[in-house]
């Protein structure tokens, strides 16, 4: 029986750990807490069977926290938490959770590092090089400033599953491609390359955005990636700036209607399973 999978979701507790970024005016109608019993409803009325979280914290508690909610939540397939790639305990830290069945990955906050450049640097190689030894795979969270690096990140590590988060957060409000769509096809053409068609929306214009604002950037990602290396990712609660989950996901299965069912299936769950090792 296939099984849909959104790939790209976040809770948050406030006072727990640092949401500090949640001050900011304009997301003041994200900032309360979000926990699985409000996800829960919402991928039953969407169709969507299994789950992943990505962390928000570079915090390891929070992947503690995280994993023990998905051990009592059985639609939360997946857990891609946090590690210091920088730290010489890099690899302590990532065995703390290496045969929990939930843990699936490893992300960092790479677009808010004051470096540019944070994500090549010889101490963050070595940590992702550790990840590479172990077979956990990666988040990319880069802007279009960063989504030139990936190429070098996956060129250097070609054994290490990388997947880029929400396209690399191109300019879809003001429909620009010249600052994004060559390097991010380049990223493609690394077969350890996958990405995330998530996180669209708020980089629309959040009050009138419409599916076919999104598509030639959907397009773009399918031409570059296959659907054999992409998968669909909520980005929720984020996306609720924008829109509603049920809004995000059918945007997604209205812009790829056409493909056949076997693709339409691989991006709404097959990739996520394979990139992620789900046993499901």
């Amino acid at each position: 029986m296939p099984v849909t999978i959104d790939a790209h979701h976040h809770y948050w507790e406030l006072g727990k750990f640092d949401y500090s970024w949640l001050d900011e005016p304009a997301l003041a109608p994200i900032r309360r807490n979000f926990l699985p019993n409000d996800l829960q409803s919402l991928i039953q009325e969407a169709g969507i069977d299994k789950t992943i979280f990505v962390q928000t914290q570079h915090n390891l508690e929070e992947t503690a926290w995280v994993l023990k909610l998905a051990s009592e939540h059985e639609f939360m397939a997946g857990v891609v938490g946090w590690v210091d790639l920088a730290s010489e305990q890099c690899e302590d830290q990532l065995l703390r959770w290496k045969d929990d069945p939930k843990f699936v990955g490893i992300r960092h906050i790479t677009q808010d590092e004051p470096d540019d450049d944070f994500i090549i640097r010889p101490e963050i190689t070595r940590g992702l090089k550790v990840l590479e030894k172990h077979q956990v795979p990666f988040d990319l969270l880069f802007y279009v400033k960063h989504i030139h690096h990936a190429a070098t990140v996956a060129r250097t590590l070609p054994d290490l599953p990388l997947v880029i988060d929400h396209l690399a957060k191109p300019e879809i409000k003001a429909r620009r491609f010249d600052n994004w769509q060559d390097h991010f096809c380049q990223a493609a053409q690394f077969p350890n390359v996958f990405c995330k068609l998530s996180g669209m929306i708020t980089e629309a214009d959040w009050d009138q955005w419409t599916a076919d604002d999104l598509k030639p950037f959907v397009e773009t990602a399918l031409e570059a990636f296959g659907p054999e290396r992409c998968m669909f990712g909520s980005d929720w609660p984020v996306c609720a700036l924008a829109g509603s989950y049920t809004q995000v996901h059918q945007a997604l299965r209205d812009l790829l209607a056409a493909l056949s069912n076997d693709e339409q299936q691989a991006i709404f769950g097959d990739t996520a399973c394979r990139f992620y090792q789900l046993n499901l």
